[in-house]
């Protein structure tokens, strides 16, 4: 059993999700072989060699990747797949649009944002916005799979696989790079963080949104938006949580003023606790969450947010 898995990074960091990667291949039974791609990726490579169930890292290291183009990337996977019976990567915004792309040029069946792994061949996915779970049988020989990170547990210890360059004699990209616009921000990576604070539409403004990213600060997490929150401006769409946005599955998710729409519950049903902070106690996330606080979010956020700050001093 043969398993090889694209590594996730962004400005030149491993992200988290490759970890969380390798600790569902992890249940397949064999070490899996990590391919870096990208340019001046040495510490991410690095980085990668470092896990624990790594057997070897493929470095390639070119300008051509530099963009994380699917089809550039689908073209450097699709010379490297012989010998291998798994190629897995995170349902990130890469693996999600470089997988449909090699399994068309490998004439193969991908099974995508994959949630549980029952075995070599069966494997878990949700349908219908995350409300029913399929069951796949995926009997053939080469299995192409992309995994909903937040659904599994980091692979944890210590590694050290050996670093090697793979050849790039015969380079071809159909695209060209023209620029990227990104949000900055320093708050932890929304699908990997322990604690997400998420905000809706009823803070009416996208300065009075600013009350949630004061209460993520404070508590060291990340910051969520539902997606009518984004569509008013309210916050980037990078924050989206939903089924159009971003899947998470943290230890806590704070909601504040969200009704709980199907789309943003498709979003977070992974949460191990949910608070909801709701005006409105017949609100559908009111009813789903483990604690709810029936009050006005412009009085409770504010007081909250100092009671925390005050015990946090203390």
């Amino acid at each position: 059993m043969s398993i090889l898995v694209l590594a996730d990074h962004d400005q030149g960091k491993l992200s988290p999700a490759t970890q969380r990667v390798l600790g569902a291949v992890a249940t397949l039974g064999d070490a899996a072989d990590v391919l870096v791609a990208g340019e001046n990726i040495g510490v991410v490579a690095e980085a990668a060699a470092k896990l624990p169930g790594v057997q070897k890292v493929s470095v390639a290291d070119n300008a051509a990747y530099a963009s994380q183009s699917a089809e550039a990337l689908a073209g450097l996977l699709s010379g490297l797949v012989d010998g291998y019976e798994y190629i897995v990567a995170s349902a990130g915004a890469v693996g999600r649009d470089v997988m449909p792309r090699l399994a068309a040029k490998l004439d193969v069946m991908p099974v995508t944002d994959v949630i549980a792994i029952h075995g070599a061949d069966r494997f878990d996915r949700p349908v219908y916005a995350g409300n029913a779970i399929e069951t796949v049988v995926n009997t053939q020989a080469k299995k192409l799979l992309t995994i909903r990170a937040s659904a599994f547990a980091p692979i944890k210890g210590d590694g050290q696989a050996p670093i090697e360059p793979v050849s790039l004699a015969d380079i071809k990209s159909v695209v060209e790079f023209i620029a990227e616009l990104r949000t900055e921000n320093d708050t932890p990576d929304l699908g990997t963080a322990q604690i997400v604070v998420g905000g809706g539409q009823s803070f009416a403004s996208a300065e009075n949104f600013k009350m949630v990213e004061k209460l993520a600060a404070v508590l060291g997490a990340a910051v969520g938006a539902t997606r009518a929150a984004v569509d008013a401006g309210y916050a980037p769409n990078d924050w989206q949580v939903g089924q159009t946005g971003k899947i998470i599955a943290p230890d806590l998710y704070i909601a504040i003023g969200i009704s709980g729409a199907l789309q943003h519950l498709a979003g977070i049903q992974g949460a191990k606790k949910i608070i909801a902070i709701n005006l409105d106690p017949e609100a559908p996330l009111v009813k789903l969450a483990d604690l709810a606080l029936i009050g006005d979010l412009f009085e409770v956020v504010p007081a909250l947010t100092a009671a925390l700050e005050q015990r946090l001093k203390a």
